[in-house]
C-alpha cells in the first residue's frame, strides 16, 4: 500500500528512465465511480509514477477528491496527488483541506490557482479573505504540511499570461517557493513543449516538467476545449482527423497523433508522460501498445 511522504515527484523521475503518470476526475455518480476504479485497476499494473485526481470549480467535489485520493493512498500501490484550487475558499478553509489531505495520508499536492466558475477565461475574482494565486498556494502548502507539491504549466502560455516568458516566471516563481515538478496543460505541437523547458531552463531552474497528453477522439470537443484554455489544435493534425468519416477511424487517427507526439517528446528529453484519461483507460492503454509500454 502506499504509505508516508515518500519521495518527491522529482526524486521519483530522476530515479527511473521515464515517468508515466494519470490524471483522474471524481466522479459524478455510482457509476462514475465504477468506471474510476475500473480505469484505475486496469493502469496500476503499469506502475505508475503518480496520478492524480482533480478538483471542481468553486471546491465543488472537495469531498470527494479528498475521499478518492485517500482511498487510492490506503487501498493501492499507487501515490495519489490530491489538486487543491484557490477558488472559492478563505485561507482558513485552504488550511483545514490541506489538514484533511494530511489525515487521510495525502502528501502529494497539485497546487493551482484554478478557473473561476465561468470558465477558464473569465475575469478572476479572488475570494475575499482567500488567496489570489497559485504561487500564494504553494507558499501556503509548504508553510502548512510536509507536502510534495506540484502546479501547471502552460506550452503556450497561459490564457491570461501577459506573454510567455511571463508565463515561464511565473513558473519558476512557484519553483522557487517549494514546487517540485510541473505538468504541462494539454498541447500538441512537441516544439511548444520544448521551447517551455528551454525559458524555463534559462532562467537557472531545473524543475521537472511533464508534458501533459490529451488524445483527440473527438475534434470538435479538443478544440473547444482548446479556445478555453489557450491550446490550439494545429491545422495539420485537423487535417489528419478530418479526412475521416467513421468514429472508428477518427479514434485511431487521434490515438495515432497522441503517440506520435508521445514518441517525440521523450526523443526530445522530456522525462515521462502524464495522460488525462477522462476516467477511462482504453485510449491510454492503445497508447502504450503502440509506444510499446508493458505492464
Amino acid at each position: 500500500m502506499a504509505t508516508g511522504r515518500g519521495r518527491s515527484i522529482a526524486e521519483l523521475i530522476a530515479s527511473g528512465e521515464r515517468s508515466i503518470s494519470f490524471e483522474f476526475f471524481p466522479p459524478k455518480d455510482e457509476a462514475g465511480v465504477e468506471r474510476l476504479w475500473r480505469a484505475i485497476t486496469a493502469l496500476e499494473p503499469y506502475r505508475p509514477t503518480f496520478v492524480s485526481v482533480t478538483y471542481g470549480a468553486g471546491g465543488a467535489t472537495r469531498d470527494t477528491t479528498v475521499e478518492i485520493t485517500g482511498r487510492i493512498a490506503r487501498e493501492t500501490s499507487l501515490t495519489p496527488v490530491a489538486h487543491l484550487t484557490c477558488v472559492g475558499h478563505t485561507r482558513e478553509e485552504l488550511e483545514k483541506i490541506l489538514d484533511t489531505y494530511t489525515e487521510v495520508g495525502v502528501h502529494h499536492l497539485m497546487a493551482l490557482r484554478g478557473d473561476p466558475p465561468e470558465g477558464p477565461r473569465a475575469e478572476w475574482t479572488p475570494t475575499e479573505g482567500g488567496l489570489d494565486y497559485a504561487l500564494d498556494l504553494v507558499e501556503l502548502a509548504a508553510s502548512r504540511g510536509d507536502f510534495r507539491i506540484g502546479v501547471a504549466a502552460f506550452p503556450e502560455g497561459h490564457p491570461n499570461a501577459e506573454s510567455r516568458d511571463h508565463d515561464a516566471d511565473v513558473l519558476v516563481a512557484k519553483a522557487r517557493a517549494g514546487a517540485e515538478y510541473a505538468v504541462t496543460q494539454m498541447f500538441f505541437r512537441a516544439q511548444d513543449y520544448v521551447d517551455l523547458v528551454e525559458r524555463v531552463r534559462a532562467r537557472g531552474v531545473d524543475i521537472p516538467i511533464l508534458p501533459g497528453i490529451m488524445p483527440i477522439l473527438n475534434l470538435h470537443a479538443i478544440q473547444r476545449q482548446g479556445e478555453l484554455v489557450g491550446t490550439s489544435v494545429p491545422d495539420e493534425i485537423v487535417a489528419r482527423i478530418s479526412a475521416h468519416d467513421d468514429p472508428a477511424a477518427i479514434r485511431a487517427e487521434g490515438i495515432a497523433i497522441a503517440a506520435e507526439l508521445c514518441e517525440d517528446l521523450l526523443a526530445l528529453g522530456a522525462p515521462g508522460l502524464h495522460f488525462y484519461t477522462l476516467n477511462f483507460s482504453k485510449a491510454t492503454l492503445e497508447i502504450f501498445e503502440r509506444l510499446q509500454i508493458t505492464a
